[in-house]
């Protein structure tokens, strides 16, 4: 097989096929074959994701070849995210190492980081930001790499993931702005008051997590599931979050599917849920206002489930 698959577009286009075959799932960063195996055969080596077409037709080296197909084959026999068979992947724009200490990186959150949460932001005046379950600390250093006169607090609770999260931090040279703490969500940031907050916390329900496919189990569970209905961390996250933004602040999560039961659960809380490209992701942004406005009801739906 070596001999008869020579240059990039060879591998991409092969491993595109393997993977439609093997029926796997993508939904880690990429939603089709030919975008994984693309993504794969390029940083297998070493290449950028916008090298010009020309190089397709670039032949490799038979050591070349060998990985390829060794990393190709398993993802369709073992179901690894193609993020962590390669060590990278990206995020808004950059690239960052990745590997089974955290969730791959695929919120749309990127979305709003780059175009500077626009309209969001347009009128507010942004100092700190904290990024609250950051995982491998691609939200928060993307924003502080889009924002340079930001500083930003990246906080996990997992060893593993802030240990990834602060390789990052240096891999981006975001040294000077960028802050990784250990916290179970504001308990390490007590006395900390910031002008934004992002979440992408885990919201998979337990029945949802029981079913997915089996490339999710390579993950970490703890990034992933929040209780029967996704929502135990977010509450949590509703409860307190008011207490850490300043008088004009916003709070921006992302709970997917788990955005009816929220809206279901708190029908009173005047919940943004934000458009992007594809339309409504289950994400909403927050005013402090509407936060203490509400606390009643929010901290009454924590309690219930306690």
């Amino acid at each position: 097989m070596t001999s008869e698959l020579t240059s990039i577009i060879d591998f991409i286009r092969y491993g595109a096929s393997r993977f439609s075959a093997a029926g796997l799932t993508f939904g880690h960063s990429h939603d089709n074959p030919i975008d994984e195996a693309t993504h794969l055969v390029l940083a297998a080596l070493h290449l950028p994701p916008d090298i010009p077409p020309a190089y397709g037709a670039g032949k490799l080296v038979a050591d070349e070849r060998e990985n390829i197909l060794a990393l190709i084959e398993r993802r369709v026999t073992e179901r690894v995210p193609v993020a962590y068979l390669v060590g990278e992947t990206w995020f808004a724009g950059l690239k960052f190492k990745s590997d089974r200490r955290a969730l791959v990186p695929r919120s749309p959150i990127a979305e709003l980081i780059e175009s500077r949460f626009t309209p969001w932001l347009d009128d507010r005046h942004i100092e700190r930001a904290l990024d609250l379950c950051t995982g491998s600390g691609c939200i928060g250093i993307a924003m502080a790499e889009y924002n340079p006169d930001w500083q930003v607090d990246i906080v996990d609770i997992s060893d593993d993931a802030l240990s990834l999260a602060n390789e990052n931090i240096v891999y981006q040279h975001a040294e000077d702005r960028v802050r990784a703490i250990k916290s179970d969500l504001f308990s390490g940031v007590k006395d900390e008051v910031y002008d934004l907050i992002v979440s992408n916390p885990p919201y998979v329900t337990n029945d949802e997590y029981a079913a997915m496919p089996a490339e999710y189990s390579h993950e970490p569970v703890l990034g992933l599931t929040s209780g029967d209905d996704g929502l135990d961390i977010t509450l949590r996250i509703l409860d307190e979050a008011a207490h850490h933004l300043s008088d004009d602040g916003l709070l921006i999560v992302e709970v997917g599917d788990s955005e009816h039961a929220l809206a279901n659960l708190l029908p009173r809380v005047p919940f943004v849920w934000l458009e992007f490209k594809v339309g409504q992701m289950g994400i909403f942004a927050l005013e402090r206002r509407d936060l203490v406005a509400h606390a009643a009801d929010i901290s009454a739906a924590r309690a219930a489930r306690n």
